[in-house]
């Protein structure tokens, strides 16, 4: 088994997840987020909750693989989650109120405060999961970009470049593992050099990685004209014209798997019906 797969990379196995329509995942990513963004209580998560470890245990793809995509997204989530304990108001406090800056900025937390966080951090985590595992671990960026050029199609009436559009933002998903293997290797040549990260306060640590900024821009520029390069190369010339080796086609599994997506937005709306004000709400 191949655990070195990071965020955004491709994770080859043979599962009834891989096997969607890449048209019924983008669908089922953009259900997924609506219910995630429409459940209002704790209940209601509870639905999502299960729905997503179902399709991972499906999908076959290691625990251990997503944990380590979200790894390097942790402190946004930290960040996010601290930012509603100390700024979210409510009625019960978690201690006394600490003056940080006196008459200006006044630190406190709320027990509600607390409960919202841990929601909006779940929810985050939530979301992540779901639209790495359909988007980038399930789905290879062929069959990402025939997907979205084949759902968006009826656009093409309207002259929106939908090929090109489709190919950014496939080449966008596949440059993110790469363009975080490059800020690794940055890092450690300048470690070698002498360079420290990890000491100093907050200011300090910034301007540290001010010389990170600057290679990796020249290199994500010279990787950018590389391909650019290859794809001439290859006779690519925009989407007019071209023809593909594999027509997507649905399947029975996919109008199910609709279904399965329709039906547990109805159950997210439907807690948040019943439950409203019985749990915890945001």
């Amino acid at each position: 088994m191949n655990f070195d797969v990071g965020l955004g990379q491709y994770y080859e196995a043979k599962s009834p997840i891989h096997t969607l329509d890449p048209r019924v995942k983008l669908f089922f990513v953009i259900v997924f987020m609506v219910a995630t963004f429409v459940a209002k209580n704790v209940v209601a998560f509870i639905p999502l909750l299960v729905f997503i470890l179902l399709c991972v245990i499906m999908s076959r793809v290691p625990a251990r693989v997503i944990l380590k995509g979200l790894k390097s997204l942790t402190f946004i989530i930290l960040f996010t989650a601290a930012l509603n304990v100390f700024f979210s108001k409510g009625e019960t406090l978690l201690f006394n109120p600490i003056e940080i800056i006196p008459g200006f900025w006044t630190l406190t937390a709320y027990r509600e405060g607390l409960i919202n966080a841990g929601i909006l951090a779940g929810r985050i985590i939530i979301l992540l999961v779901g639209t790495t595992l359909f988007f980038s671990y399930t789905t290879t960026p062929i069959e990402l970009t025939d997907g979205i050029e084949t759902a968006l199609a009826p656009l093409k009436k309207i002259k929106v470049p939908v090929h090109e559009f489709a190919m950014m933002m496939t080449i966008a998903l596949r440059f993110i593992p790469t363009l975080t293997e490059e800020t690794s290797k940055i890092m450690n040549a300048q470690k070698s050099r002498g360079a420290d990260y990890s000491s100093g306060g907050l200011i300090k640590r910034a301007k540290a990685l001010v010389p990170i900024v600057i290679p990796l821009f020249v290199s994500s520029f010279r990787r950018a004209d590389e391909l650019a390069t290859a794809m001439e190369c290859r006779g690519y010339r925009g989407g007019v014209g071209r023809t593909r080796m594999k027509v997507l086609k649905m399947k029975a599994w996919d109008y199910v798997f609709m279904l399965l997506s329709l039906c547990l937005l109805a159950g997210v709306i439907l807690l948040n019906i019943y439950l409203n004000g019985v749990v915890y709400t945001l």
